[in-house]
């Protein structure tokens, strides 16, 4: 809606569901995507996670990558953009290493006696409210309970009633910015439907606004994805949750073994992952689902431990960080050329892969791409042929999409943007 007002044009959107209007700037604001999730089991979280993580990686990057040519090498990354990505990772390391944190009361944390796992929620929540008080807390968080499948659903529950009590009574009631609960395993509209009443009830208990806490699911049995009867069974499981979803996590490895997959062959780039993250993409990305990728398990560490190490084990330990940034970087790339923009980080030398491979995917063909879209502009009504690329309207629009992930995912800004096409954000 345009509205010419003594102050000029303002775009308004009108956001229906909440019944008032957002400016585009309060639109923009709340777009942001992050590029991952960083996971850490609840034993191990503290206030201090997020820094800690960026000051591990950096060193690494400092000792396996300690010039551009290094950083080249180790990824691949040729021409100009090379020494950009590279400066603008080690700045990311340093001022925001960590986007999306999830405390992980599941996998990463395991089975454990009910009074550890009551004293973890008790602790990690103090600890999360310690981050909102300081203003140290990541732009996104939230933590990960066990499934709420018979076998687990009892702990779940006590965990996230745990956890939200002591979160909400350390910050006065207040929820942090895009917070959510992670749902993992699911396998039926009626866990969703469970888990989003037991919410309800929270938060009529705790005096918060209908709709407050706001939930991931995620996508690692085949049930998810096709249900018993045949259909496909991802829009009910996010029509179950009420409004409350906002993303959905693809699980390689829970899924492939469920698919009696042989170990050897499990693996974020096989056929069976591919099938599933394309039905996830076509059933959610409509609803406005944010979709998020899986891990990488082979980790970028060294082998060795140790001051006094000889040269073959120095060695060693080079090639084990190598190979384990590599891995990961290929997976990131391909995710996101499968139109997943976010997904998993396990350990904070993962973080050093992470972003060279977002900077490198939008830094690396923004001049190409922004060359097509100011061509398609200037004959708009036609279309064009920019080198050898023939590009119609629905090119056009896949520039658009791809110079609005770089900007929400905070890869390239509004000011390289404008300098590329000539265009506002």
């Amino acid at each position: 809606v345009l509205h010419d007002g003594d102050e000029g044009v303002t775009l308004v959107v009108r956001d229906v569901k909440a019944k008032r209007s957002k400016t585009l700037a309060e639109v923009d604001a709340a777009s942001r995507s992050p590029v991952h999730v960083f996971y850490g089991g609840a034993d191990r979280y503290g206030a201090d996670t997020s820094a800690k993580a960026g000051r591990i990686a950096l060193a690494t990057l400092s000792t396996y990558a300690p010039n551009v040519k290094a950083f080249e090498e180790i990824f691949g990354i040729d021409g100009s953009p090379a020494g950009a990505i590279y400066d603008a990772t080690k700045a990311k390391l340093a001022a925001e290493p960590v986007e999306d944190l999830r405390i992980d009361f599941e996998d990463g944390y395991g089975f454990r006696t009910d009074a550890e796992e009551d004293a973890d929620a008790v602790r990690t929540a103090n600890e999360l409210a310690e981050t909102l008080r300081t203003g140290s807390i990541t732009p996104f968080s939230g933590f990960r309970v066990k499934a709420y499948s018979a076998e687990t659903r009892g702990r779940s529950k006590r965990t996230l009633e745990i956890f939200l009590a002591t979160l909400l009574k350390a910050t006065n009631g207040k929820l942090p910015d895009n917070f959510a609960v992670t749902l993992p395993k699911v396998t039926a509209k009626k866990e969703v439907g469970s888990f989003c009443r037991d919410l309800k009830r929270i938060e009529r208990k705790s005096g918060l606004k209908h709709d407050s806490i706001k939930i991931e699911i995620m996508i690692e049995h085949p049930l998810a994805i096709i249900d018993r009867k045949g259909n496909i069974a991802l829009r009910g499981l996010i029509e179950a949750a009420e409004g409350r979803c906002v993303a959905a996590h693809f699980g390689a490895y829970d899924h492939t073994a469920s698919l009696g997959i042989a170990p050897s062959y499990q693996d974020i780039s096989h056929p069976a992952c591919d099938f599933a993250r394309q039905m996830m993409l076509l059933s959610l990305m409509p609803l406005g689902i944010r979709l998020s990728d899986s891990v990488t398990p082979q980790m970028p560490v060294a082998i060795h431990r140790g001051e006094k190490l000889s040269a073959a084990q120095i060695a060693e330990n080079k090639a084990s960080v190598h190979a384990g940034l590599r891995i990961h970087f290929r997976n990131i790339t391909r995710s996101m050329s499968q139109g997943f923009y976010q997904s998993w980080d396990l350990h904070p030398n993962q973080l050093i892969a992470r972003y060279a491979a977002v900077y490198a995917f939008f830094l690396k063909t923004l001049d190409e791409q922004a060359a097509r879209l100011r061509s398609f502009v200037e004959k708009a009504t036609q279309a064009t042929l920019t080198g050898n690329a023939f590009d119609d309207a629905a090119t056009a629009m896949g520039i658009v999409n791809f110079l609005r992930q770089g900007l929400d995912c905070g890869a390239l800004s509004e000011a390289q943007i404008k300098k590329a096409t000539g265009l506002t954000a």
